[in-house]
């Protein structure tokens, strides 16, 4: 039996913060209080230091199978270890796609020898796969992802009456990516008319627009309304959409939901002079105005979770015209201490940081015992130091593709161990070479 006992931790739980020990005995959280002795375990004294619960990231790409030059389960998992993140939930737009029951079940076997981190996958939804998703069992994976908007994977879904049939006929959550294709394939044209494939990519919030936005996000929520599904809306990007969000019900109770992912929280169209193709996403990373709005909204609960949305390409692909240059970064590595800078800015608390990163994905999804510091949960944890600075820099970097938007950034803080079932993954920038990570059950 593995015993290990973290002392004299400050965690960060539940809107507390207070000072105690936690043992943990093999995969679970054994006991959480002060001053605990317990003669055969290996003891890690944090001095202070915070834990945290593991941090579930709702939306990965993790390019596994078919895009493995971009990155894979277990180099993305690892830089994920890295950055507390100890649960990832990865989408369908792969090669082959996860569309079929028996596609989801053949990355769940590839994520069982290969995952550093705890899995689950979203099952996608197309033009053509309804019947696969009525018999998609409520347990069998995190949710159905619905592209609303075309991104990287070609896996649009645009037929109305399936997305209608598609809602009114799966109990799990589904989860939208929401920009209105007509919109953005109108502005496009009219962009490309006028600089060719070589358009400024400060041109890439004009393109994919609000109005792109709101329209797709704005549609998705009636049908919700009109079918009873439940819908999570992911990477909200503009100002505008907020206000289609409730906060005045618990999460709980919420049928509609909605995420905002870190980029869209720390970058806005200004920074496309310096960053250039590197933090082109879909959607745009739009105004400052839009990101204080984001930021207004995730404050005061109509957007519930913080994600990534982390979808790694090489330099080679990205340092490219405007036409060619694909969409999406990578996050995972340095998600957690990019939010830690805006508590030392006072932007927010701890306590919240952890609401919207593990306790509130944990209740959307229904995950079974994780998401919370708690005795009888599993022993995923993250230990984060406060006062230790860092410049993100190539030599640091873990994720397969080799570089990150954050280059060049200083961090107050760092992750100095990350714990995934009662396992010691990371530890001041040494990783273990076991594998301990399982497929996430759910309380459905």
């Amino acid at each position: 039996m593995s015993k290990i006992l973290i002392k004299n931790g400050k965690l960060v739980n539940e809107g507390k913060i207070f000072e105690s020990d936690i043992l943990l005995e093999d995969q679970i959280i054994k006991r959480i209080a002060r001053d605990i002795s317990e003669p055969n375990a290996t003891i890690i004294d944090v001095a202070g230091k915070y834990i945290v619960p593991g941090i579930i990231d709702d939306q990965v790409h993790f390019r596994e199978p078919g895009l493995t030059h971009k990155g894979n389960i277990a180099t993305e998992s690892r830089a994920a270890v890295a950055g507390g993140i100890t649960t990832f939930m990865e989408q369908p737009n792969t090669n082959p796609q996860t569309t079929t029951i028996e596609k989801l079940e053949e990355k769940f076997v590839m994520a069982a020898t290969s995952a550093f981190a705890n899995y689950s996958f979203l099952f996608g939804g197309t033009n053509d796969n309804l019947e696969e998703i009525k018999k998609l069992d409520r347990n069998a994976c995190s949710g159905v992802k619905l592209f609303l908007g075309s991104s990287t994977g070609n896996m649009l879904v645009d037929n109305e009456e399936v997305i209608e049939k598609i809602f009114s006929n799966t109990e799990m959550v589904i989860s939208a990516h929401c920009e209105d294709e007509g919109t953005i394939r109108r502005n496009l044209e009219k962009y490309k008319n006028k600089y060719g494939d070589d358009i400024p990519v400060e041109m890439h919030p004009e393109i994919r627009n609000v109005e792109a936005c709101y329209l797709s996000s704005s549609k998705a929520i009636e049908l919700a309304k009109k079918t009873g599904a439940r819908l999570h809306v992911f990477h909200l990007s503009s100002g505008k959409e907020t206000n289609l969000f409730r906060n005045d019900i618990p999460l709980k109770d919420k049928k509609i939901t909605a995420e905002v992912c870190i980029h869209h929280l720390w970058f806005c169209d200004e920074d496309y002079k310096t960053k250039g193709t590197l933090i082109k996403w879909n959607p745009a990373v739009k105004s400052a105005e839009d990101r204080d709005q984001l930021w207004k909204a995730l404050l005061d609960d109509r957007l519930d979770v913080i994600a990534t949305d982390h979808a790694p390409h090489l330099l080679a692909e990205k340092d490219n015209v405007y036409t060619k240059a694909p969409s999406g970064g990578p996050l995972v590595q340095h998600a957690l201490i990019a939010m830690l800078e805006k508590y030392h800015q006072g932007v927010i608390s701890l306590e919240r940081i952890i609401e919207k990163m593990c306790h509130n994905p944990a209740i959307l999804f229904d995950i079974k015992k994780r998401g919370y510091i708690k005795e009888g949960y599993f022993a995923d944890l993250a230990i984060v130091d406060l006062d230790n600075s860092q410049v993100i820099s190539k030599d640091t970097i873990a994720y397969k593709c080799g570089w990150s938007p954050f280059e060049g950034t200083t961090f107050k803080s760092r992750v100095t161990h990350t714990f995934v079932n009662g396992h010691l993954a990371y530890e001041n920038g040494n990783f273990s070479n076991e594998r301990h990570a399982m497929r996430l059950t759910f309380n459905r």
